[in-house]
């Protein structure tokens, strides 16, 4: 079996998927926006292209004839997926899960209004005046996303009045594509956020990964840690949702669905129908399987039995402090990679800029995942970039 993958975003998660298709014979090619993404590195074939214009997009498709149609970020025009379903071509996870999953909005509504799925109390906006509406129904403090973003870009916090008009500059900087609306959340009182990995297969059950727990800042996942401990009962609730959710979208692949985890149960906050960041932990051989290596079987319903914890582990960014247009140079690597059970991966960007993720920082082992957070972070802090 020897199948043509159009990857639609090319960044280290693209990346780390290219390479276990790779690993099953597959052919990839590699589209973004811009020149030596992360993934073309390492993909047969690379296209430069706007995703969000649909003749591009439409040309790129006909050129390369794809079996499969693998969307990896959100800019895209997901609206044409249907037609390249119509036309024969498999889109992962499906048109539907592909199209829903790019804007907050539709997957929310699915999962509050047509499943009945727990979620926070939230409103939409398009105007400022809009977004006031929304808090005055949802409270203070309160949420703003962009519906159309990626890894936290355009997230804050309400906390009084005064910060209204800047959460909702801030979320039109970093709202990607060309939609411009805002969905404004109640806060949940909760006791931490996990990932859960659900894996959905053309020809067996629905897996889920052990819980992931992770930190954010600036919006953006720092660390991440599995098994993330918790009640049992809490994580049942959370398997149920997302199974419930990720049937209703259908197709095959993996999923990256995060919950709120309260005293009394989870709360369903978004879901990404391909690996997710805070799954990077996973590099570090937790599992049987990696989130990549789980993606690249399911994308080509090739079986999964099962999905064994091997060991605990944890993740930490490797984060850049400089501007440069150029490839960086890693300094440190001695270092960082002196510490037993540990591991680093650096992805490959062309240009670095303050608080862009180049890399991962990786450890594992028996101890507690706090210890090997805090291990995980003291290796990232060896790395410095010029």
């Amino acid at each position: 079996m020897r199948k043509k993958i159009l990857l639609l975003g090319s960044g280290e998660l693209g990346k780390e998927f290219v390479i276990a298709c790779q690993r099953l014979g597959q052919y990839v090619i590699a589209v973004d926006s811009y020149e030596n993404a992360p993934a073309m590195q390492v993909a047969h074939e690379a296209e430069v292209i706007n995703m969000l214009n649909g003749a591009e997009l439409d040309r790129i498709v006909a050129k390369h004839q794809p079996d499969i149609i693998v969307p990896e970020i959100e800019a895209i025009r997901t609206e044409r997926f249907y037609d390249y379903e119509q036309q024969g071509i498999q889109v992962v996870p499906s048109a539907k899960a592909a199209n829903y999953t790019m804007n907050r909005k539709a997957i929310r509504d699915l999962a509050a209004k047509d499943l009945g799925v727990r979620t926070a109390t939230y409103r939409y906006a398009t105007t400022l005046e809009e977004l006031q509406a929304g808090v005055a129904v949802c409270g203070m403090p309160c949420v703003v996303k962009p519906l159309m973003s990626s890894s936290g870009k355009g997230q804050s916090v309400i906390k009084s009045g005064e910060d209204i008009q800047k959460a909702w500059d801030y979320a039109m900087e970093g709202s990607r594509g060309d939609l411009k609306e805002v969905i404004v959340e109640g806060f949940i009182d909760f006791d931490f956020e996990i990932t859960l990995l659900t894996v959905t297969q053309q020809n067996g059950k629905t897996l889920f990964c052990p819980p992931i727990g992770h930190r954010q800042e600036r919006g953006d996942y720092q660390e991440s840690w599995q098994p993330m401990p918790m009640e049992e009962k809490h994580l049942l609730e959370a398997q149920e949702m997302a199974a419930k959710v990720t049937r209703a979208l259908g197709g095959n692949g993996i999923w990256g669905v995060e919950f709120f985890i309260t005293q009394e149960g989870a709360y369903f906050s978004e879901l990404s129908p391909r690996p997710h960041d805070t799954g990077m932990v996973t590099l570090a051989n937790t599992q049987n399987f990696s989130e990549f290596e789980l993606h690249a079987r399911a994308v080509l319903g090739l079986p999964i039995p099962e999905i064994t914890l091997e060991r605990a582990g944890a993740s930490a960014v490797i984060l850049s402090e400089v501007e440069s247009s150029g490839f960086p140079v890693f300094k440190g690597l001695e270092l960082a990679l002196n510490e037993p059970n540990s591991d680093i991966r650096l992805f490959g960007k062309p240009a670095c800029r303050p608080y862009r993720r180049m890399g991962v920082a990786l450890s594992y082992g028996n101890e507690e995942v706090s210890a090997l957070v805090e291990k995980a972070k003291a290796i990232a802090k060896k790395i410095e970039l010029n």
